[in-house]
């Protein structure tokens, strides 16, 4: 692997949000939450607006001036996801509402139908209740089972206790590509060959590695990978699933209705090809839209530049912290992006949450939809610091500043 070199224009990328150039309680806003919902880029905004207020059309139906216009804007969001992916051929990209969506999506319409009584489907304990809750309402449904993949004490995948668990029983794997708690990059390459290797297919949630990673699906292999809009600078609502040709083409309609349809009859119906076959009804137009544009501002930001900042707010983030008595970082993983949780003894993540808001902080507490994580690192919660390419060095000493002072406030 080749060094990563570049240098982050920061200013210039801070001029393309504006939803951070505002104060919060009289303070600078500083946003640490990207992980939960990033910041709108203005590309995708002014793609949105130029929508609603130029071309404000239903798209595939209309022959008139307008509808074509949002056609081809909507259809050039697909290839614009496409490519961001590393995806040749956009008919492998479905829209979705976002990772939540595109999982059950699979769970219903791909697994459900192939699935039988002591089957089981191999997780990680790291997962999203996203890619946990979908997959418990299969196996409940079919007699099935959720198996989980062990961590280890730093917070990796065990590959041995996944392999261990890889079986005769396993239908299928699910596992995220990184932990949106403790920033772990997980070996999706040998899960796939692993899983592979026993014909099993394998869904990525990609919900937290499309913002920070190069994607390139067409060499990864997975059977399926999910990621959300508004994690990666665009608008909710909006997402995308990527699957195999195959795959896509023998999975059944996931919901009815307009536009996905060949024919329709009283008694039955034909369904269109793939991707159209799961995209029932009226989409959301101007969040697609917006969607492709933030994946094209990405893709044309110096990829390098943007881990070797994000690595340096990282690194700079827990250096700083923990000098703060009683701080502990959670987790300890071989490699992460720039996401990671800590907890203060003796003080609730929420009162300290909230106390940062007055001084301008934004950082999430909570079980972060991550409650087996939490059951298994010992806390029912914690607070998370996930950084983005807006934040700044800066921000990691508001953050600092403003911790002293809470734990001041709150130890009395």
């Amino acid at each position: 692997m080749k060094p990563l070199t570049g240098h982050l224009d920061l200013a210039a990328v801070r001029e393309q949000f504006p939803g951070l150039d505002r104060e919060v309680h009289g303070k600078r806003l500083v946003y640490l939450d990207s992980a939960a919902t990033a910041q709108r880029c203005l590309a995708a905004l002014t793609a949105m607006d130029e929508y609603h207020r130029s071309y404000n059309a239903n798209v595939h139906r209309g022959l008139y001036t307008t509808s074509e216009e949002a056609t081809v804007a909507y259809e050039t969001a697909r290839r614009r996801i496409a490519t961001f992916l590393g995806v040749a051929d956009e008919n492998q990209i479905v829209f979705t509402g976002g990772t939540t969506e595109a999982v059950n999506l699979v769970a219903r319409s791909f697994l459900a139908p192939r699935l039988a009584e002591g089957d089981e489907i191999l997780v990680t304990r790291m997962e999203h209740h996203s890619n946990l809750v979908p997959w418990q309402l299969i196996a409940a449904e079919k007699g099935a089972k959720v198996v989980a993949a062990a961590l280890d004490a730093g917070g990796d995948l065990d590959l041995e206790d996944f392999q261990s668990k890889l079986g005769p029983r396993t239908s299928f794997v699910s596992v995220s590509h990184v932990s949106n708690v403790l920033g772990t990059i997980n070996p999706v390459s040998d899960v796939i060959r692993l899983a592979h290797e026993h014909g099993v297919p394998v869904m990525i949630d990609g919900a937290q590695s499309a913002p920070h990673m190069r994607l390139n699906l067409d060499e990864l292999g997975a059977d399926f990978y999910a990621f959300s809009g508004h994690k990666v600078y665009g608008p909710t609502g909006s997402g995308a699933l990527y699957g195999r040709r195959e795959h896509l083409a023998a999975m059944p309609p996931f919901l009815g209705g307009g536009d996905m349809i060949r024919e329709v009859g009283i008694e039955q119906s034909s369904f269109a090809d793939p991707p159209q076959r799961f995209e029932a009804g009226t989409p959301n137009i101007s969040a697609m839209i917006g969607l492709g544009a933030a994946v094209q501002y990405v893709g044309g930001l110096d990829r390098d530049a943007v881990q070797i900042h994000e690595a340096g707010l990282l690194e700079h983030a827990v250096s700083r912290l923990r000098e703060i008595e009683g701080l502990r970082i959670l987790g300890a993983p071989r490699e992460r992006i720039s996401v990671f949780c800590f907890e203060i003894t003796g003080l609730s993540s929420q009162d300290v949450s909230t106390l940062l808001d007055f001084e301008g902080v934004a950082l999430r507490s909570g079980h972060h939809c991550a409650q087996p994580l939490m059951q298994e690192l010992g806390v029912t919660g914690c607070l998370r610091v996930s950084f983005a390419p807006y934040n700044s060095s800066d921000d990691v000493e508001i953050l600092v500043a403003a911790l002293h002072k809470v734990c001041r406030v709150l130890r009395g």
